[in-house]
């Protein structure tokens, strides 16, 4: 619902009334209120406010005579009040000055440390969907063969990231057949991405098959196999599930137990939040919004990583809906973004 809907006398109360419940965990009464506005107004003005914000569904009091909370409507509206805000991230955020991890390095291990620093500085649960493998500009390649029917794939990028992957194929290869691919990869495709390569392959191949052997053919059928299999998959690191552990609202009523049963259930939860992924920088999924129907009291904060014209993956934390989303939204921004930078997967 627009903003515009609610008076300035009205918005200010409830923002207060969300903060005040973010910060303490409990139902927030008009006094409190009152005695933290900047402006001048009295108990009985706050109270019939809140009255008036609980019937347009933005405040719920769960009894008579107790203060009132903020539904998923009322924190929606909070929400999307700071995501108008500006997206500079504040001064005070204390994440490290230059990338998270120096090029040349195993890029999962760069993923867990970017998914331990959502998890450190939100208190919450942090996580990081791994990209696509073929999408990514490549500067060299190597196949070895693991098994009579199981090729590994060592991609390394235009800055010295190492990428690793595997597949299984019907054909078969020797390891010099498979070492002749890689060369000729490596001397006519440098820069490009195993999708451009694999299009490449299957559309000249039958125009000029004394250029092209058998052999790489087969390649190209490898490479089809492995993009349509890593589509289907997608890998997911997950950091600080025991700080879920001391989040009143998810232990009762055994939310809990269901939220660590969807993050057993890792392809799931990963396929579950790539359907979110999109261009906007930061998206912010709260309670009902999001499609875990067993587990309601759950706030998601969610960016993307990647080149600005092409989503890579994403990133970004899951707690309760009581989370301080002043501060969660633009350190989840600054993840993102420093990951991007870590990996300036489209620079030459």
């Amino acid at each position: 619902m627009s903003r515009t809907i609610l008076r300035e006398k009205d918005t200010r109360i409830l923002n207060i009334a969300v903060e005040q419940y973010l910060r303490i965990g409990q139902p927030v009464s008009s006094g409190t209120i009152a005695r933290q506005t900047s402006f001048s107004v009295s108990s009985a003005t706050v109270r019939n406010v809140m009255v008036k914000l609980e019937s347009q569904g933005y405040l719920h009091q769960l009894h008579t005579s107790s203060g009132r909370i903020p539904t998923d409507k009322g924190l929606r509206f909070y929400v999307n009040a700071l995501q108008e805000e500006a997206h500079a991230v504040p001064d005070n955020i204390n994440l490290p000055p230059q990338d998270i991890l120096p090029g040349g390095c195993d890029l999962n291990t760069m993923l867990v440390q970017a998914s331990r620093l959502l998890s450190e500085y939100s208190d919450n649960l942090g996580f990081v969907i791994s990209p696509k493998i073929s999408r990514i500009n490549l500067n060299s390649i190597r196949f070895i063969k693991i098994a009579e029917n199981r090729i590994f794939i060592i991609l390394i990028t235009l800055k010295n990231l190492v990428l690793t992957g595997a597949v299984d194929t019907s054909e078969y290869f020797s390891q010099n057949t498979l070492d002749e691919a890689a060369r000729f990869i490596n001397r006519n495709f440098s820069g490009k991405n195993l999708i451009f390569i694999r299009n490449y392959l299957l559309e000249q191949m039958p125009k000029y098959r004394v250029q092209f052997s058998d052999a790489f053919h087969k390649v190209a059928l490898m490479l089809r196999r492995y993009i349509s299999q890593e589509e289907k998959e997608s890998q997911i690191f997950v950091e600080g599930t025991s700080k879920l552990l001391g989040k009143p609202e998810l232990v009762k009523e055994g939310g809990l137990i269901k939220l660590f049963e969807k993050l057993e259930q890792k392809e799931k939860l990963a396929k579950l939040l790539a359907d979110f992924i999109s261009l906007q920088h930061v998206k912010v999924l709260i309670g009902s919004e999001l499609d875990l129907p067993d587990v309601l009291g759950c706030a998601l904060v969610l960016s993307h990583y990647g080149h600005n014209r092409q989503v890579l993956g994403s990133l970004g934390i899951l707690g309760p809906k009581r989370i301080p989303y002043r501060k969660i939204i633009p350190v989840v921004d600054c993840v993102a973004k420093k990951l991007s930078r870590s990996l300036s997967l489209y620079e030459s």
